[in-house]
């Protein structure tokens, strides 16, 4: 196997290096906190206090050098660009408006047994809550979305008559489980 030099022009790529960089806040935190000693001590806010999304704004090549990224990586990042946390109303839209959104996979899934899922906009809204409270944001909209269904997605394709399965805020908390509605009954059952 003979060894060949490869040569890319790499004139016209672009390199994104991008992650979730935890405690990086904390770093920058240090970095702006004068630190003193002795009687002239002055009370600085906590890292708690101070916004994470305005801390990370002052982001400079040093703080990575100190979150442990070697020297001569850090300088050929001649942008840095940092973003803010998503709040409801992202995490909502996330959930519902790009094509394969994850609502429309999971509709998929129960129209492939005749059924419609009805995700209510209490739901969702609930779903973002939960998602910002764990601090997952957008990765962990499916397990909080899979864990109300799941018992329910096994058990649909046994039950008959079943028109509509109906997903609420309550659902979502845990309080209930979805709600069913079938084709013959005007009553709507809770599974059990």
């Amino acid at each position: 196997v003979r060894n060949e030099l490869i040569q890319i022009d790499t004139t016209n790529i672009l390199f994104i290096f991008c992650g979730a960089f935890v405690g990086l806040d904390q770093l920058i935190q240090r970095r702006m906190s004068p630190g003193s000693i002795g009687f002239g001590l002055r009370s600085t806010p906590s890292s708690k206090d101070r916004d994470y999304d305005e801390l990370i704004k002052h982001l400079r090549t040093d703080d990575l050098v100190s979150y442990g990224l070697i020297p001569e990586f850090v300088g050929r990042l001649p942008v840095m660009a940092t973003l803010d946390e998503l709040d409801e109303d992202a995490l909502v839209t996330i959930l519902t408006e790009p094509k394969n959104s994850l609502t429309k996979q999971f509709k998929k899934l129960f129209e492939m047994e005749e059924v419609e899922l009805d995700i209510r906009d209490d739901a969702l809204l609930e779903i973002a809550k939960l998602a910002i409270e764990m601090k997952t944001g957008a990765r962990g909209l499916r397990s909080i979305l899979e864990k109300s269904l799941l018992d329910t997605m096994y058990e649909v394709p046994s039950v008959e008559n079943l028109e509509k399965v109906v997903l609420d805020a309550s659902c979502i908390k845990g309080d209930s489980k979805p709600l069913l509605v079938y084709e013959t009954d005007l009553d709507s059952k809770k599974l059990q």
